[in-house]
């Protein structure tokens, strides 16, 4: 039964890669991934997760710092081709993730999301300390790992 469960698994996994866009670059890995949504997760707990594409953009715009994350599998491409650069004019890190469905629950929604912007601080009410802190070393981690590999790609 056990092997059952991971080739539905691995299935699973082609077909994210298979829906995945072409212009899906720099892609995480399986480690970065799970970082990347691990830093989302506790973004939204804290309230420092901006969600959606227009959000997103006018969140840049205004000038807010922060990771960007994007999801790989957004149908039609159109809708976020903008996005990355916009992020490289404000100098924002990026990141494409496979899935919509992944970043969405980690960034605590129902709805698939196309992209999310991991803010630094929060952008209303306060936070504890112990929690800014684990949320700053998550996220110098994240950015660390995504000016790495975005550097290796050029």
């Amino acid at each position: 039964m056990g092997s059952d469960s991971e080739t539905e698994k691995s299935q699973k996994d082609k077909k994210k890669l298979i829906s995945l866009a072409p212009i899906a670059k720099p892609l995480a890995g399986k480690k970065l991934c799970k970082k990347t949504l691990k830093l989302v997760r506790r973004a939204s707990e804290t309230k420092c997760l901006k969600r959606g594409v227009k959000e997103v953009v006018k969140s840049i715009r205004r000038g807010n710092k922060g990771i960007c994350v994007i999801a790989g599998n957004i149908s039609p491409i159109d809708v976020i081709t903008h996005v990355p650069i916009l992020c490289e004019e404000a100098d924002i890190p990026y990141i494409y993730v496979p899935s919509k469905e992944d970043l969405a629950s980690a960034g605590a929604t129902k709805r698939p999301t196309c992209c999310v912007l991991v803010l630094t601080k929060p952008t209303k009410g306060e936070v504890s300390d112990e929690e800014l802190e684990k949320l700053k070393s998550d996220y110098t981690q994240v950015a660390e790992d995504v000016k790495e590999l975005s550097s290796a790609l050029i």
